[in-house]
C-alpha cells in the first residue's frame, strides 16, 4: 500500500506524520526502522500517527513511534508538529485541539505564526510511576555508571513528562559525554523502561542550555519534554523562575511551570518540509 506522508520538524527534532483518520494503517517495527534509516529511507527521529479518537473527549489518537520500532508514550516536539498537521489537512478547523496519547490529553493551541502551545501535563515524581526502581522519592538520585571499564557517580532528578527523564545538571555542556553517559543511564536496569537523558547547562533564572539523549533514538536537535523535564527539575531545586527559554541545538522552547500539581506549558515553532508516499 502506498500512503501519503508529511515530513515536518520542531526546531530539528523531525518527523513524518501520517493520516490514518482517512484510512486504516498498520506498520511493522522493522518497516519503521527501514523507513527511519537516513540513507537507505527517508530519515526522522519519530514517525507520529494521526487517528481516529478513542473517547468522547478528544479529537484524535496521537501515536509516536521511534527509530528502532519501538512505540513511546509522548513527544512534545511532535505533539506540536501534530497540531498544525491536523489544521493544515483539513482533518479539523478547531483550535485548540485535544488528543489522547497512550497515557494522558494534550491540548495543543496554535497561533497565526505557526507556533503551539501545548499544555504537557501535570509531572509525575513517584518513582514507581516513572517508572525508577528506587526505595523513596527524592529530589536527586545517584547511580553507578560503567564507562570503558571504570565506574562513575552520576547524580540526576527523575520525573515522568508521560515519558521518563533523567535530568543531570552540567557545568559545561559542549564538553560533556552526552552520548556515553546517556547511553550508559538510558540503559541502566534501575530504569525498566529505559529512560531520555537530560544535560542541562543553566545561564541564568531565565535561561538554560539543554542536550538530550532520547530513549530509542539517540540524541537529537531538539526534545519537547525533556525541556520540560530540565525546567521543572531545576526549578524544584530553586535554580530557575517559573517563565524559562530553553536553547537546545535545533532552536528555543518557552516553557512555563507554577510548581508542583499545575501542568507545564510549551511553546515553539513548528514547520512543513516535505510531502511524499511511501510504500508501507
Amino acid at each position: 500500500m502506498n500512503i501519503p506522508f508529511t515530513k515536518m520538524h520542531g526546531l530539528g527534532n523531525d518527523f513524518i506524520v501520517i493520516d490514518a483518520v482517512s484510512r486504516d494503517i498498520s506498520i511493522s517495527p522493522e518497516r519503521i526502522r527501514e523507513l527511519a534509516h537516513r540513507r537507505f529511507g527517508i530519515g526522522f527521529d519519530q514517525l507520529l500517527l494521526v487517528e481516529p479518537p478513542s473517547q468522547d473527549d478528544v479529537d484524535f489518537n496521537y501515536r509516536i513511534f521511534n527509530v528502532d520500532g519501538g512505540e513511546v508514550e509522548h513527544c512534545g516536539n511532535g505533539a506540536r508538529c501534530f497540531a498544525r498537521f491536523v489544521r493544515d489537512k483539513g482533518l479539523t478547523d478547531k483550535n485548540p485541539v485535544r488528543v489522547k496519547t497512550s497515557n494522558r490529553i494534550l491540548v495543543l493551541d496554535m497561533d497565526e505564526q505557526g507556533n503551539v502551545a501545548v499544555d504537557m501535563g501535570v509531572p509525575v515524581f513517584v518513582p514507581a510511576e516513572i517508572p525508577l526502581l528506587a526505595t523513596e522519592q527524592a529530589l536527586t538520585y545517584q547511580r553507578s555508571l560503567d564507562m570503558d571499564g571504570e565506574s562513575i557517580e552520576v547524580e540526576f532528578s527523575a520525573l515522568s513528562m508521560g515519558n521518563p527523564h533523567a535530568v543531570i545538571k552540567v557545568e559545561d555542556l559542549e564538553n560533556t559525554a552526552v552520548k556515553d553517559i546517556g547511553e550508559a543511564l538510558g540503559n541502566h536496569p534501575d530504569f525498566p523502561e529505559g529512560v531520555n537523558v537530560g544535560f542541562m547547562e543553566i545561564v541564568d533564572r531565565q535561561h538554560l542550555k539543554l542536550r538530550v539523549f532520547e530513549r530509542g533514538t539517540g540524541e537529537t536537535l531538539a526534545c519537547g519534554t525533556g525541556a520540560c523535564a530540565a525546567v521543572v527539575s531545576a526549578c524544584r531545586a530553586g535554580l530557575l523562575d517559573n517563565e524559562v527559554e530553553v536553547q537546545l541545538r535545533g532552536g528555543s522552547l518557552s516553557i512555563h511551570w507554577d510548581g508542583d500539581d499545575q501542568p507545564v506549558m510549551m511553546t515553539g515553532p513548528t514547520a512543513s518540509v516535505f510531502e511524499g508516499t511511501v510504500e508501507i
